[in-house]
């Protein structure tokens, strides 16, 4: 992103959808009473303009009786932490879910609520009923192997989780030969490699755990442990005195890396956007 005149660039904040209703006071009750949301303000009298918000969450509400008469397809979608909770409050509310509280194939769980005015709202969290310390029935026939995986094996480990896998050989071998140590974990039985962990660093004082990938058909199996754990043995006998390593994971997930050290810390990110 190019930087303005005086050098200094723009920061989002949050984005806050607008939605086109029949009753502004009626949809802001609905929210508060039903959906949950503890704090709201109107605008005119009577109010044609209004909002509702929880935590870092908020809506507007326009009023605007014909084009809100139009037949609705529009969504929302609201990340949740403790979705669980959120969802047994919709229940008791008599909350309109027209789909229940499920897993999906991307990794998160999620159902969806119908509002009053016809907006379908996805409530989405970590997924449910999972261990996430990887634990369940051991794998057997799981070897680990000191390598980093083939750019196939990448791509497909990377493919089979519904992450999007680099767009080229070029670019999945440029990245599997940055690491400074690789694991991959293969079924005995059919060959297959089915998980992979990385370690990028400078092999001086920071070290960076990514891509710990495991095909779905053998998660909960002990897989995810296993690699992490290669992965810390070779720290621990390879990596200077008072080196620092990091990771980024999905929430839900901090109890699994905390077995092997790893502890919350405060952290800023930027993405490099360009075109």
């Amino acid at each position: 992103m190019e930087n303005t005149e005086n050098g200094v660039q723009p920061i989002l904040s949050h984005a806050e959808p607008v939605l086109t209703v029949k009753d502004v006071t009626e949809t802001v009750l609905y929210w508060q009473n039903v959906l949950g949301f503890p704090a709201k303000w109107t605008w005119g009298d009577p109010p044609n303009h209004g909002g509702v918000s929880w935590g870092g969450v908020f809506v507007q509400f326009s009023q605007n009786p014909k084009l809100a008469s139009a037949p609705q397809h529009n969504s929302v979608w609201i990340r949740v932490k403790h979705l669980e909770a959120l969802y047994d409050l919709h229940q008791k509310k008599n909350a309109d879910i027209v789909a229940p509280l499920e897993n999906q194939p991307w990794g998160m769980a999620q159902y969806t609520v119908r509002e009053m005015n016809g907006y379908f709202l996805h409530f989405a969290g970590p997924a449910i009923n999972s261990d996430p310390r990887g634990q369940g029935t051991p794998a057997k026939t799981i070897n680990i192997l000191k390598r980093p995986p083939v750019t196939k094996e990448f791509r497909d480990l990377a493919s089979s989780v519904g992450w999007s896998p680099p767009q080229d050989d070029a670019t999945a071998e440029k990245l599997l030969a940055a690491a400074v140590f690789a694991v991959v974990a293969e079924d005995t039985t059919s060959g297959e490699i089915v998980g992979c962990a990385l370690l990028l660093g400078d092999d001086v004082s920071f070290y960076y755990v990514k891509d710990v990938i495991v095909h779905p058909n053998w998660q909960r199996k002990g897989v995810g442990t296993r690699l992490m754990r290669a992965l810390t043995n070779w720290l621990e006998t390879n990596a200077p005195n008072k080196a620092l390593v990091a990771l980024i994971t999905r929430e839900g997930l901090e109890p699994f890396y905390r077995q092997f050290g790893f502890a919350p810390a405060f952290s800023m990110l930027r993405w490099i956007t360009r075109g």
